[in-house]
């Protein structure tokens, strides 16, 4: 039963997350994110976001460092929102899986263009 528990509070902090970023977040340095998913431990102490940052290394590294600045608030804000007894701590980790997969396409396109009609 608690398993269901820890699913359905990750799917919310992922809702909420990806609001907060998109509304209540100005810095500019923040760049075209995509929050992909949420792991929670079974205490809900830690929240592992995964995020998809559109953009170059160093704006990946900028938008990761601006959101860790940003970490704080959006904590409060969660805890705002969500009303539990114990707000997890946030930790932001990046996914490649979106990026890797565009790859993956391109080179099975590269490969279908190659190959002789049958």
């Amino acid at each position: 039963m608690a398993k269901f528990r820890v699913g359905r509070v990750g799917e919310q902090i992922k809702k909420e997350i990806s609001s907060l970023i998109q509304t209540e977040l100005k810095d500019p340095r923040i760049g075209f994110i995509t929050v992909t998913g949420v792991d929670v431990t079974n205490d809900l102490s830690l929240a592992r976001v995964y995020l998809s940052i559109l953009g170059s290394e160093e704006q990946r590294e900028a938008t990761l460092h601006a959101l860790g600045k940003a970490k704080g608030f959006l904590r409060s804000e969660l805890g705002r929102r969500m009303r539990l007894r114990h707000t997890p701590e946030i930790e932001f980790r990046f996914d490649s899986s979106i990026e890797y997969g565009s790859h993956i396409e391109a080179l099975l396109q590269e490969i279908n263009r190659g190959a002789p009609n049958a």
